[in-house]
């Protein structure tokens, strides 16, 4: 690998670092902003932080591009570096309608449940018309099995929908969705190149630096937070580098917590909130006792400060990313 991709990397981590400032103050301006409510006197954040990492993404790959092109005259991996930004850019469209539809200053999310899955799918068609990935894959009890059709015309739409949508259930803490991702992010990168998946590796390498420049700010206590238009830009790029890069199987195993917080939510038909309310400190669960949300394990008697939950997440996330080189 050339020097390039880390030049890129550096051109999105300031592309979002310059940015994010200037979006803070615009995003206050026009209001698009709600109440952090696990905060005392719940101040008022601007919400949609994934406009700036979905800047230093674009500007990134149009960085590699470019010198791609005209330096080093080598174009292969140009539609596929396409593909996978529009899908990426389509599904972080979705996410930030989600956030301009406030109800209240109480609620961030505009968007009905079915609205959310329909809207995302169109986002799979640039890797479907490309036919990205390969429809071999391991099959537990099967083996190496060619799907054929069915991969590009169903399994990818389906992972492409369920990513998308999985990541926005664990959030509502302080740097929690950026630190995870932060980790998922980096670990299926590195995994790429591991394994020569380039493109993978590219994406996740500049998503990667956008999303530690993006953590400066997000961090607690946070100064923006990332609204649905991050969560589901996180939630694509898990199913863009998962195709791209043919490592569905690590993809899968990197999100498990997300899995375990789509059962828990379903008890609760999608109602609750992964968030809580200031308690002496710390943060307590706005649903008692009861557990529909990861989350709840820490918030239900209001012993932990959103620190800890957030580094709690951060490490078990790192926890389940570990697996991938094992299982």
């Amino acid at each position: 690998m050339t020097i390039l991709p880390f030049i890129s990397a550096i051109v999105s981590f300031l592309v979002v670092i310059y940015l994010t400032p200037w979006l803070i103050k615009y995003l206050k301006k026009i209001g698009l902003t709600v109440k952090d409510q696990n905060k005392k006197n719940t101040p008022l954040i601007p919400i949609s932080g994934g406009i700036a990492v979905m800047a230093g993404l674009f500007i990134g790959i149009m960085t590699y591009l470019f010198f791609q092109t005209f330096y080093f005259h080598y174009k292969y991996p140009t539609i596929y570096l396409f593909a996978g930004l529009t899908t990426i850019i389509m599904i972080t469209f979705v996410g930030f309608i989600d956030d301009l539809l406030i109800k209240t200053k109480e609620e961030s999310s505009g968007l009905k449940q079915w609205q959310k899955p329909m809207l995302t799918l169109a986002a799979a068609i640039p890797l479907m018309v490309i036919n990205a990935g390969t429809a071999v894959l391991w099959i537990p009890f099967i083996g190496k099995t060619d799907l054929g059709l069915i991969y590009p015309l169903i399994l990818i739409p389906i992972g492409v929908i369920g990513a998308a949508n999985m990541v926005n259930m664990l959030a509502g803490i302080n740097g929690l969705e950026t630190g995870m991702g932060i980790i998922y992010i980096g670990m299926l990168g590195l995994y790429s190149y591991a394994n020569n998946r380039e493109v993978a590796a590219l994406f996740a390498l500049l998503i990667f630096a956008a999303l530690i420049a993006f953590y400066i700010f997000n961090k607690y206590p946070s100064k923006i937070l990332p609204g649905d238009s991050l969560t589901y830009l996180l939630g694509g790029s898990i199913a863009v580098i998962a195709i791209l890069g043919n490592i569905e199987k690590a993809a899968i195993i990197a999100s498990i917590p997300f899995f375990i917080e789509f059962i828990l939510k379903s008890r609760n038909k999608f109602k609750a909130k992964s968030y809580g309310y200031y308690y002496k400190g710390n943060v307590k669960s706005l649903h008692g006792n009861k557990i529909y949300s990861l989350v709840h394990l820490l918030t239900r008697k209001g012993e932990y400060t959103e620190k800890q939950i957030k580094s709690f997440f951060i490490t078990l996330e790192l926890i389940f990313c570990l697996l991938i080189w094992v299982v």
